[in-house]
């Protein structure tokens, strides 16, 4: 009778404990991505001393940035694959420790190509492991309720990085050159692998639990060929038409955020007398106010239609991007607080119904459709990062890309809104 007990106590239980074991995983998420935010925080802040140490042109700096964006988002869909192969705890640490390595050796570079193979093919794929796609398959896998909430507050640690980094960061660069920057962004990706393999868990059965909120359900077994089945899911998603909406308005999310302000905003700053400690506080003031955003953002996601979300979004931060050139100036004043508060507001508010469309569209295979979405972001991204370069090299000033990315987010809220709903 007794062993009968123990065995029934040992059964796992679709019953929710008063602390679900899901918000420790999602806590262990949110500090990694934070300490993987570091050298997101850094390339704005390189442009001027690499352009004036090495006189290479911001072009090519900002090429470099392009490679580094591009690769995020292109590793993304393959990395959502290999995390069901090889399990979250593996696939994240090898992440941490590639973005250390590749921000260690640019210490050491003396040529423009190594800072393409460093920072843009090094960086960028450790990071593009690291992306939203992470944040999507933890929430997909241990959450059933509260996915949007989830959702917002994982998108969120990404700003928080930035909060905590960009301070610094700058700091250092102004005071004790770049390279103290660069070690600085690789022991903070190094402190994050200990969390990582000692506290983070792949499935809820591996501790004999349910989804919070959900059933139980066993783990599925590893799924071979991930790269095979990164490129099915994206063959077949690619013959709907809300893919290609999708798509589109998160290409001109990432042109408009990590492309343009995060890469462009310091120097544009700089150009106008203002101090570039100044202006990389201005854009951790972002990440304060993007915090608060993107966690709002999931709570109106679990309420709310998200493709109108997306609309609003995107019409928003098309008109603040309008203003931004008459805003720039060597002193920060009230108007220019202004659009960093409106601005931060918006920054990845766009994430959480994004995930949320994906997953209404393609269920299982949501967190790699979303990694390919996500591919179209950073692609995005990293267009505006070299065509950001090269108008301020041609043109001496970043006002025309301001002005088109502004109406970039006008063309993504339309498109936002022809997106359908899936039919019951």
């Amino acid at each position: 009778m007794a062993q009968t007990t123990e065995h029934r106590s040992s059964l796992p239980t679709s019953r929710t404990p008063r602390f679900h074991r899901a918000w420790s995983v999602a806590a262990v998420t949110f500090v990694t991505i934070i300490g993987a935010a570091a050298f997101a925080s850094l390339p704005g802040l390189l442009i001027e001393p690499l352009h004036e140490e090495f006189d290479w042109s911001r072009g090519t700096i900002g090429f470099a940035v392009s490679v580094n964006l591009a690769l995020y988002g292109l590793t993304a869909p393959f990395a959502a694959a290999l995390m069901d192969r090889f399990g979250i705890r593996r696939v994240v640490a090898v992440a941490l420790s590639v973005i250390a390595l590749g921000s260690l050796l640019t210490v050491w570079m003396t040529a423009a190509w190594q800072l393409v193979l460093y920072w843009g093919i090094l960086v960028g794929l450790g990071s593009g492991s690291m992306a939203l796609a992470f944040a999507a398959t933890v929430t997909n896998r241990w959450f059933t309720a509260r996915r949007g909430l989830v959702t917002g507050i994982l998108t969120a640690a990404g700003a928080s990085g930035q909060l905590v980094f960009l301070p610094l960061l700058s700091w250092l660069v102004e005071n004790h050159g770049w390279r103290p920057a660069s070690v600085t962004v690789a022991l903070s990706a190094l402190a994050v692998v200990p969390f990582v393999w000692l506290l983070l868990r792949d499935h809820p059965a591996d501790v004999g639990l349910a989804p919070y909120g959900g059933a139980y359900a066993e783990k599925p077994a590893p799924v071979a060929g991930a790269a095979r089945r990164a490129v099915t899911v994206l063959l077949k998603a690619a013959r709907t038409g809300p893919f290609w909406l999708l798509a589109g308005t998160f290409a001109i999310c990432g042109a408009s955020t990590n492309g343009l302000v995060k890469t462009h905003f310091v120097p544009a700053a700089h150009d106008h007398g203002m101090p570039v400690t100044a202006a990389a506080g201005l854009l951790a003031v972002i990440g304060v106010f993007d915090v608060v955003g993107t966690i709002a953002s999931g709570w109106f996601t679990d309420r709310f239609e998200a493709r109108r979300l997306l609309a609003v979004y995107y019409a928003l931060r098309g008109v603040s991007l309008l203003f931004l050139p008459m805003l720039l100036a060597p002193a920060v004043h009230p108007p220019m607080l202004f659009f960093i508060v409106f601005y931060g507001l918006d920054w990845v508010a766009t994430v959480p119904p994004t995930i949320a469309l994906c997953r209404e569209h393609y269920g299982e295979d949501s967190a790699i459709v979303f990694g390919w979405v996500l591919a179209s972001h950073q692609i995005g991204a990293a267009v505006i990062a070299f065509a950001g370069g090269v108008a301020r090299d041609v043109f001496g000033s970043y006002d025309p890309v301001w002005y088109a990315s502004g109406a970039l987010c006008a063309a993504a809220a339309l498109m936002a809104l022809v997106i359908r709903r899936r039919a019951a």
